[in-house]
């Protein structure tokens, strides 16, 4: 039994107000929350005792066993119930990450259908960019502070397999282990936060926006209380899990042509530090129209930053997309943008980062 811990699960209606309760009143530590976008489960510790507050879970209440042992997990679940009623979960300690295969969807996702904004982490307020997910295998969110100043962030890392920030309006301040001291993340760049690195969120201006994508869609986020940033080890080529911190700054890169004929791009880097993991680029109008292309990527990802255009998609309608707008291309679909204002430009974050794009 000695690679068994005991923490105790409490069903929640309100997990935004027992965190309080728990964390303010009582006392407790908040160590990990999840999904960041709209929370379900927070893990919490305090005076010997690891508690889960739960949406799933009946007000009853659980006891749960994590356990490090698999030889005592046949399923990596086990449910079990004491004779007075109470029920004992043995659950295995930090299952491998598993990101689901993406689900082949077009997707458009407008502003104007004014989504609902849902508090999120550390207050910031999320908009769902795709709401199925496909699968599971995503997550973007448009995220924003509305009031300026600090913000109530701890350190803190993500269990992922990839993970970007663009600030699409504003500015913020973040700092990163290992990466040296904070700095400001203006509009217009974006970082990578690799897998389990440290960061915290600082400061923010008025009316913040950023786009966050994430792989897989629903991970968690664990507050890390021991780590004090800036570290003093400054190491700008450590390796997460295979892939290197990126700050992209878009002032100091040149437009260079697009692998679609008629647009061009900024290319962020990011391709090369995540060992093809993901590519991401700016990309906006050049010379000339562009042709209907076809495209294998398993997630092709965008988000308009300025301009419109008009998307067609073999199979589907055409869509009118403006800044705010997000879309979704499907491998092997044929697509193309038409109508294209001079000032057109959006955001792309294919995964993997490499792939083959041919014109039909």
């Amino acid at each position: 039994m000695q690679n068994i811990r005991a923490e105790v699960a409490l069903g929640t209606h309100d997990l935004q107000g027992d965190i309080g309760f728990f964390t303010k009143t009582l006392g407790f530590r908040m160590d990990a929350i999840y999904p960041a976008d709209d929370p379900r489960v927070a893990h919490l510790s305090g005076f010997g005792l690891k508690l889960v507050l739960d949406s799933s879970v009946s007000a009853t209440g659980t006891v749960r066993l994590v356990c490090d042992d698999p030889v005592l997990i046949a399923d990596g679940q086990t449910a079990l119930t004491a004779p007075g009623g109470t029920q004992i979960c043995i659950v295995a300690s930090d299952p491998p990450l598993e990101i689901p295969r993406p689900v082949d969807e077009f997707v458009v996702r407008r502003l104007t259908d004014q989504a609902a904004w849902v508090v999120g982490r550390a207050g910031m307020q999320y908009r769902d960019l795709i709401p199925s997910r496909l699968g599971g295998s995503i997550i973007a969110s448009h995220i924003r502070i509305p009031d300026g100043g600090p913000v109530p962030d701890m350190v803190h890392y993500h269990s992922v397999g990839f993970q970007l920030i663009y600030c699409y309006k504003g500015w913020v301040d973040l700092v990163y282990e290992d990466q040296g001291p904070p700095f400001r993340l203006h509009a217009g760049d974006c970082v990578i936060q690799p897998p389990e690195i440290r960061h915290r969120v600082l400061y923010a201006s008025d009316n913040i926006e950023v786009i966050e994508i994430g792989v897989p869609a629903e991970h968690v986020t664990t507050i890390d209380h021991a780590m004090d940033l800036p570290t003093a080890t400054l190491d700008p080529d450590r390796l997460f899990d295979g892939q290197r911190f990126v700050h992209f700054k878009a002032a100091d890169v040149d437009w260079t042509p697009h692998r679609i004929p008629g647009l061009v791009a900024k290319e962020t880097g990011i391709a090369a530090n995540t060992g093809g993991v993901a590519a991401v680029q700016i990309v906006t109008v050049g010379d000339g129209p562009c042709p209907a292309v076809v495209q294998d990527a398993e997630i092709l990802f965008g988000f308009v930053l300025d301009g419109s255009a008009v998307l067609t998609a073999h199979g589907q309608d055409d869509h009118a997309i403006a800044a705010g707008d997000a879309f979704v291309l499907p491998p092997n679909r044929a697509a193309q943008f038409k109508s294209t204002a001079s000032d057109f430009t959006y955001l792309e974050v294919a995964l993997p980062g490499t792939f083959k794009t041919q014109a039909t």
